[in-house]
């Protein structure tokens, strides 16, 4: 089991009420919300391994230098202080160092690598996976994993994490007319504002799915445009034509990482707390009370 680490405290934050705190008056509810998911989620899906993966650079460089718009507007918002659901609200930023403390006491990999995001974290592991792995996830971006013939699926918080939608291969051609293979090509088409991603001018969510069920890829549809023969109208031929700068870049900023030089991690969830003394120090100091018990009798059972 992966876990888009930021996707759920960012839930739990906003989840949970800020008149959850530690006995100095600093808000946990990030924190002891966190550790609530990872217990619903352990009890519910029994995992045998679970990452942490953590955003080293949620802007990576490589990115922006490729599609300069790539997540610019939130920079800009962050500097203006122009309220924004992804922006980091000041008393969230102090919670997070104390996730991963508890996080690296109770024994639970975490891992984050410079340069990446934790998507690419992510798709990495999964590219080496020798087993099913269930990617949890509040972002749709990480449907391009999905792959039935290997058993990835994207459990897909709908209410906290004790509703989830089971993203499958059969999940995702209802809602979007591909499998998670075509996923990358119809957001990169699509476009994805939240992610400042342009897309191709006139090119919504269904022409995409429309264009890759005929020409199979963004390849195919790309040579499409080259070939009079292609049933294209005028108006698509011209804004891919347009779009050929955008187009050629794009597929590297869209999709996933998997080549990440991953640290040397133990991901088996241990039985007992790797730091059993920080941890109770931890506990203390953040009055994390049940949510961590709670969490630590599940894992020992």
């Amino acid at each position: 089991m992966l876990l888009d680490t930021a996707s759920l405290y960012f839930r739990a934050y906003f989840g949970v009420p800020d008149s959850v705190k530690a006995p100095d008056g600093t808000p946990v509810n990030a924190v002891r919300g966190l550790l609530d998911f990872i217990d619903r989620l352990v009890k519910d899906h029994r995992p045998e391994h679970l990452v942490a993966c953590m955003d080293a650079d949620w802007r990576p460089q490589w990115r922006v230098d490729l599609i300069p718009t790539y997540k610019a507007h939130r920079v800009a918002e962050e500097h203006a202080g122009t309220p924004d659901e992804e922006e980091v609200p000041d008393t969230l930023a102090p919670q997070v160092p104390v996730i991963e403390e508890v996080l690296d006491a109770i024994g639970i990999a975490r891992v984050g690598v410079a340069g990446y995001e934790a998507d690419d974290v992510i798709g990495t592991f999964t590219a080496r996976a020798r087993g099913p792995v269930d990617i949890v996830t509040g972002d749709r971006d990480l449907y391009q994993l999905v792959d039935d013939e290997r058993e990835i699926r994207v459990l897909y918080p709908l209410k906290g994490v004790g509703t989830l939608q089971l993203t499958d291969a059969a999940v995702l051609r209802e809602k979007y007319g591909v499998d998670g293979r075509g996923y990358a090509d119809l957001a990169l088409l699509r476009g994805d504002p939240s992610d400042g991603l342009p897309g191709v001018a006139g090119i919504g969510e269904k022409t995409a799915a429309k264009l890759l069920a005929e020409f199979g890829d963004l390849a195919g549809i790309m040579a499409a445009v080259d070939d009079p023969r292609a049933k294209l109208t005028p108006s698509q031929r011209k804004r891919l034509t347009e779009a050929r700068p955008y187009v050629a870049v794009a597929p590297k900023v869209v999709r996933v990482a998997g080549d990440v030089p991953l640290p040397d991690v133990d991901t088996a969830l241990p039985r007992a707390p790797r730091d059993p003394a920080a941890l109770e120090a931890l506990g203390h100091r953040w009055g994390l009370g049940g949510s961590l018990q709670r969490l630590l009798t599940t894992l020992a059972r």
